[in-house]
């Protein structure tokens, strides 16, 4: 059987638990029995990233062509790093439209939707974000007042901790409810919210 494959792009300014959370979901439900091998990546080589609170990551390589990308938020509200920097040089969006046109699966953390709606995959679809940018994707897409809103190809989560409830899901849609559960327990995490999908 054929690993699926899961990255989550890094990127100057990211916050931590938006892109750790969900690795060590990933990384717990492999263990489980989940056929699935998750990198984290930047869009170009780097030794180290550099993330909101100051944790820095060495990535694992490179975008390639994963089956499922994610993308974490943070930095929405301030003018250095982060998704807003993000937003406004538009390289990220654009790599991130373009694995969504190759077939990948997409999943936004917290701010992480504001790059979704800058590549213009959200419009009028259902999405939500973290309350600080809330506003702001109404403008594209269709706001629902719910942790995890799963809309098949594309999925995004509220703010911050919603990434282990996102990334619980995302194991329990593809590999089942017991492995989902089982990385539940053993991360003592209690799921919260219901799923919008």
């Amino acid at each position: 059987m054929t690993d699926t494959t899961a990255e989550i792009v890094l990127f100057e300014g990211f916050d931590e638990l938006d892109a750790i959370g969900p690795y060590e979901v990933f990384e717990n439900a492999a263990q489980a029995g989940a056929s699935l091998e998750t990198d984290l990546v930047t869009l170009e080589e780097t030794d180290l990233v550099t993330a909101s609170h100051g944790l820095r990551v060495e990535p694992d390589g490179t975008l390639g062509e994963p089956d499922l990308l994610v993308v974490p938020g943070g930095g929405w509200t301030t003018a250095d790093g982060g998704v807003r920097a993000a937003v406004d040089d538009g390289v990220l969006p654009e790599a991130v439209d373009e694995t969504y046109t190759k077939g990948a699966t997409v999943a936004s953390v917290c701010t992480g939707a504001m790059i979704f709606a800058e590549a213009g995959l959200l419009e009028g679809r259902p999405a939500t974000t973290h309350d600080v940018a809330l506003e702001d994707l109404a403008e594209t897409a269709t706001v629902v007042d719910e942790r995890v809103v799963d809309d098949g190809d594309i999925l995004t989560a509220g703010g911050v901790t919603s990434g282990i409830d996102l990334a619980l899901w995302l194991v329990e849609r593809e590999f089942g409810a017991d492995i989902a559960d089982a990385v539940s327990d053993e991360m003592a995490h209690d799921r919260r919210g219901s799923v919008f999908a």
